[in-house]
């Protein structure tokens, strides 16, 4: 499971034909006054830009940077960035985007948005996407087959006896090591704060004074670690999805947990309000006819496809799935009445989109790059099952539905093969400039909580609240959020603190 937050859904993009810069000048410069960065930084290399495969209307580059900042000369990875130039002449500069995971490809990312956002921020703006450190094409994290793969997603999270336990934990092993074999000195250096100042690396390739950023879901601790670590360089930000980064891993665990809880109690409430829902007449009844679901999907699962079966895990994740989008809803109630009926195809096509299983049966590598970045990122928040034990009541008191599941996740990381090297802790990042968090009043993955403490702890924040379903509130359908932002990014000036939007 991602354990920490979710990702924005996107087509992955492989990107083939990007030029290296091959600039090793490690010539550094000091860190930042009052920065919280006490690692010198390299001067950024050159990025070669050429065509894309995907055509003309994108250039794609690759940036060299540091494996270790430490060790400014040594070892060396690629960055993969993709640029779609600004379409007006009254440029502004660029503007650096980030989808969230950790896993998520930027270069995806960047191509959505050069279609999506709206025309008067891509005249002004070019837009720029590119792949963190250990994702997509920036050196990938690898760390099973696809078949191992397969057999990963359907381990008992929700282990009943000693034997599945010890499944789940050998379970976990397994991927960990596996990524370890792959990425070997690289899985050190994946964290948030080392992707952090990869993009520093890239706002100073761009040649921009400043860096101007707009992140979703883990993208906006990515920005605030940006923040924290380059305040004079903060330009307009936009975090959307925030997350609270002075909170351990059990707590976010936890907190996500009712945050998929509250976005199930919404797709409920929304199929009752229909009539005649096919759950139940109440949303006790509904919540209780899906956990009897799991429950038997757990002692006997359901057929899937040719090679797979629908078990209580698979399940879960199926539903989990479509609770980021309101516009998902329909499928999962058409997921749920086939299993019902005693077909569990649906609920595993969904469970695939979220893991990004491919119709070949191959996976892209977000959720082994999301175990990497989160492991490192925050200690574990359980290393044996006795400990896991005496977090499930709790768990389950904030999410009856999800708790324990997301309890016994958070033993991944417990078993992680590099130890973390991050830590809990509030950013304020004093002298940056304004930046916008917006956070979702029944948001499943990024709970509405972390959005006001992260806009709290900021010392230029400014919280704006979207009372709505769903991951995210950009471009979301509300006029009203997407002109706050707009405004933002062209004018530089936030909404007022505190404004709410529907």
């Amino acid at each position: 499971m991602r354990r920490r937050v979710g990702v924005v859904l996107a087509a992955a993009i492989l990107l083939a034909g990007c030029t290296d810069s091959g600039d090793d000048d490690p010539t550094t410069t000091p860190p930042a006054p009052g920065s919280a960065n006490t690692i010198p930084i390299p001067r950024a290399a050159s990025i070669h830009w050429g065509e894309c495969p995907e055509g003309r209307a994108y250039e794609c580059g690759t940036l060299s940077v540091p494996v270790d900042y430490t060790v400014p000369g040594g070892d060396k990875i690629d960055i993969a960035l993709l640029r779609v130039k600004a379409t007006g002449g009254n440029r502004i500069g660029a503007l650096v985007v980030n989808p969230g995971g950790p896993g998520g490809s930027g270069i995806s990312f960047a191509r959505y948005a050069a279609s999506a956002f709206p025309d008067d921020v891509r005249e002004r703006y070019d837009i720029v996407g590119f792949d963190p450190r250990g994702v997509g094409r920036s050196s990938p994290v690898e760390c099973l087959s696809d078949a191992d793969m397969d057999a990963y997603t359907q381990l008992d999270q929700t282990p009943d006896t000693p034997e599945e336990e010890a499944a789940l934990v050998d379970g976990f092993k397994r991927f960990g090591l596996g990524c370890q074999d792959d990425a070997k000195a690289l899985l050190g250096h994946v964290g948030t704060p080392d992707a952090a100042r990869d993009m520093d690396q890239i706002r100073e390739a761009l040649g921009e004074d400043q860096l101007r950023y707009f992140g979703a879901s883990y993208g906006t601790y990515l920005g605030a670690v940006y923040a924290e670590l380059f305040p004079d360089k903060v330009g307009r930000f936009v975090l959307d999805g925030g997350i609270d980064p002075n909170q351990t891993s059990a707590d976010a665990n936890r907190v996500q947990g009712g945050g998929f809880q509250t976005a199930l109690n919404s797709y409920i409430d929304d199929c009752l309000a229909g009539g005649s829902c096919f759950l139940g007449d109440s949303r006790e009844a509904a919540l209780a006819r899906i956990r009897t679901l799991l429950d038997d999907l757990d002692a006997r699962p359901l057929p899937g496809d040719a090679k797979r079966q629908v078990t209580e895990s698979i399940a879960t994740t199926g539903i989990l799935s479509p609770l980021y989008t309101r516009e998902q809803w329909p499928r999962l109630s058409l997921a749920l009445q086939a299993a019902f009926r005693g077909d569990g195809g649906l609920l595993l096509n969904l469970s695939d989109m979220y893991y990004e299983r491919g119709a070949d049966g191959t996976y892209a590598n977000l959720m082994y790059a999301n175990s990497a970045v989160n492991c490192l990122d925050y200690p574990p928040s359980a290393t044996t099952p006795d400990q896991v034990r005496t977090q499930v009541a709790e768990f389950e008191a904030t999410s009856p539905s999800f708790g324990r599941t997301l309890a016994w996740a958070g033993l991944a990381c417990g078993t992680w093969p590099v130890p973390a090297t991050g830590t809990p802790h509030e950013i304020h990042a004093p002298g940056a400039a304004p930046i916008l968090v917006i956070g979702t009043t029944r948001d499943p993955a990024t709970p509405y909580a972390w959005s006001q403490a992260l806009a709290g702890q900021l010392d230029s924040g400014h919280l704006l609240t979207y009372d709505g379903d769903g991951h995210t509130a950009y471009l979301r359908g509300s006029t009203c959020v997407d002109t706050a932002v707009d405004t933002f990014l062209l004018t530089g000036a936030p909404p007022p603190d505190g404004k709410t939007c529907d």
